[in-house]
């Protein structure tokens, strides 16, 4: 369509605008087009991707992405699913033997026409054949000739698919009867970044992409409708809602196919869906965005997706004013059948269920669009900074728009750490994420640790800093792959305060915070009150004494690390006292008051630092 043109010339919406000294990322430009056989659920394909080399190295070699090929016995998601202790429960079928449940892998029992593959044939580059080698889900390739510095090469190739019976994310005929769920589907071209080749074998964790654009072709049966990432590019010849002239081009009575042309700019992914039964709704917002609705035409919700329309733009624009302004110009809400899931420009997700869980899933996975699909960090390694942030924000939109707020409204990312340090199976954060003993403690740290990350900085600098690091942090990094060591600059730069004590402590490590009220004891006409520090993570303390006529007193500890001290953001009157170095495991204050004035001493009277034992953190007047 006219109105998109502009952006889809290569980076000129956005471009690198990483601040860092010597920051690099490569490009990958694809065309695509693909015939869909919707009776064998066979795909064939052809592929032409320009990859610049935008690194100081010489590139000998690629490696590709072929992600359906997990969907097959014995593939590294299967043994994966039979190792581990606690296996996805959409991923395993459960049976009894005896008194024992026994699981298995989904994936073993497949048969040939229910696996999925993505086979790679007459692969080139610019034109010369090339030695490539399948190993599982990443192919191998050997460049006919080195790919010097800031060059660009073209790879041609055929493809061959197979959609799975859906066991995750992507696949066909999904638990809610969604026949195409296609994620994942096409050669994708591993990221090569500042730390090398990222060419992990697929086993259901996280991605990492290439920034770069899509045209895309798809032809497949004409009863179809589509849905996804990009700007459909001939929407008055396919109609399915899509029109925008409202002049349609009839196809010939006698075609059984249509062909769908999307285009994706800046995007580091392309996925898409379809169904006969979809129906498609729009809702075009006022700052030009188009949100596109598919769901199926099921009289049961289909009063859920109506009403879900408003509340998403309702979302999209507290995101807009929290993290900043939604980049594309359109987003698809789309039904796909397996719990939810990101992609560039769209999300497949749960369509039955309460409105109240429709809603809540939207939220989240929109929220991705702002840290996993601008931001992009690389997942595999920082999943916390994703599924955390996204949660973080999906948080404060939903009680945003909720008709009672929550003061705290991260409580359940906080009882649900506290379980997992009580658990003993806490690993860093710095942990990658295939490479975690069990499923829960990686959703645990990823989403509700990763979340607290951002809430329990709130505490470390202040609301008002909080949100001005989140602004220019997506300011800043916005469509390149920002690092830990980003956030926390950021932070810096916006407060002042030194923080890479909490960035090592919080997210390397798993230091946990316990500080505790030792003793209260009457000096005289004062009180001096001993804190201890139990857990090795060192944190500053807000203490909120509160005295027997009503009034209340608030005593600031700085964190020696920082050197630096928070503003007031109460209206009580704060002391601020003498830092805690961390090698002191106690410190002293003294009240002047006897201590039978004071009613009630409290430590992080917001709950919004991650104690661990927060039954120690107050003393009451007996």
């Amino acid at each position: 369509m006219k109105k998109y043109l502009l952006l889809l010339v290569p980076f000129s919406f956005f471009g690198q605008n990483n601040p860092n000294p010597g920051y690099w990322q490569q490009h990958a430009d694809y065309k695509m087009e693909v015939n869909m056989d919707v009776k064998t659920y066979q795909y064939k394909g052809k592929q032409t991707l320009v990859y610049t080399n935008n690194s100081p190295d010489t590139l000998k070699k690629v490696y590709f992405h072929l992600f359906n090929n997990a969907f097959q016995p014995n593939s590294p998601m299967d043994a994966r699913l039979k190792s581990i202790k606690d296996p996805d429960g959409r991923m395993v079928t459960k049976t009894k033997v005896g008194d024992k449940e026994v699981k298995e892998s989904r994936i073993s029992v497949l048969k040939p026409n229910e696996i999925g593959y993505l086979y790679v044939n007459n692969l080139k580059q610019d034109g010369a054949a090339v030695n490539n080698k399948r190993v599982s889900t990443v192919l191998e390739v050997d460049l006919a000739k080195p790919l010097l510095p800031k060059t660009s090469t073209t790879f041609t190739l055929d493809f061959d698919g197979q959609v799975p019976v859906q066991i995750r994310r992507s696949g066909r005929n999904s638990k809610e009867g969604i026949e195409l769920s296609m994620a994942q589907w096409y050669p994708k071209l591993a990221e090569y970044d500042m730390d090398g080749w990222q060419a992990d074998p697929y086993i259901a964790r996280e991605f990492h992409g290439v920034w770069g654009n899509f045209d895309v072709k798809i032809t497949i049966d004409k009863n179809y409708v589509l849905g996804g990432s990009g700007y459909l590019q001939n929407a008055n010849e396919i109609g399915k809602g899509y029109e925008d002239t409202g002049v349609k081009v009839v196809y010939p009575k006698k075609a059984k196919t249509l062909t769908w042309h999307f285009n994706a700019p800046d995007v580091h992914d392309f996925t898409w869906a379809a169904d006969k039964d979809y129906l498609h709704d729009k809702l075009v917002r006022p700052d030009g965005v188009t949100l596109h609705f598919l769901y199926q035409n099921k009289t049961e919700f289909i009063q859920n997706w109506k009403n879900l329309q408003p509340k998403t733009s309702q979302l999209m624009d507290i995101y807009n004013k929290t993290v900043g302004q939604y980049p594309y110009k359109q987003y698809s809400v789309i039904q796909g059948g397996d719990g939810g899931m990101e992609y560039a420009m769209c999300t497949l997700i749960l369509g039955e269920g309460t409105f109240e869980g429709l809603v809540g899933v939207t939220a989240h996975e929109m929220a991705h669009s702002w840290f996993q699909h601008v931001l992009a960090t690389n997942e595999a390694k920082h999943s916390w900074m994703d599924e955390g942030f996204t949660t973080w924000l999906e948080n404060y939109g939903m009680n945003e728009i909720a008709e009672k707020k929550l003061i705290n409204p991260h409580e359940d990312s906080y009882r649900g750490y506290a379980s997992l340090v009580k658990s003993g199976k806490e690993q860093p954060q710095g942990t990658h994420a295939d490479r975690y003993d069990e499923n829960r403690p990686y959703s645990i740290q990823a989403y509700s640790k990763g979340n607290l990350f951002l809430s329990q900085l709130e505490y470390i600098i202040g609301k008002e800093n909080l949100h001005k690091t989140i602004k220019r942090y997506y300011a800043d990094y916005k469509m390149t792959h920002p690092t830990p060591n980003d956030i926390k600059h950021t932070a810096e730069k916006v407060s002042g305060a030194n923080l890479d004590w909490y960035l090592v402590d919080w997210t390397q490590t798993t230091n946990t915070i316990d500080y505790g009220v030792k003793q209260v004891t009457e000096n005289g006409n004062s009180t001096k009150i001993t804190l201890e520090r139990i857990g090795r993570m060192p944190m500053p303390l807000d203490i909120t004494v509160t005295y027997e006529d009503g009034s209340q007193e608030l005593f600031y500890i700085p964190q020696v690390l920082m050197r630096w001290s928070k503003p007031n953001e109460t209206s009580l009157k704060r002391t601020d006292l003498e830092g805690w170095d961390w090698a002191y495991p106690t410190f002293d204050f003294t009240i002047n008051k006897t201590k039978s004035n004071i009613k009630s001493i409290v430590i992080d009277n917001s709950g919004l630092m991650a104690d661990v034992n927060r039954e120690n953190n107050t003393y009451f007047k007996k």
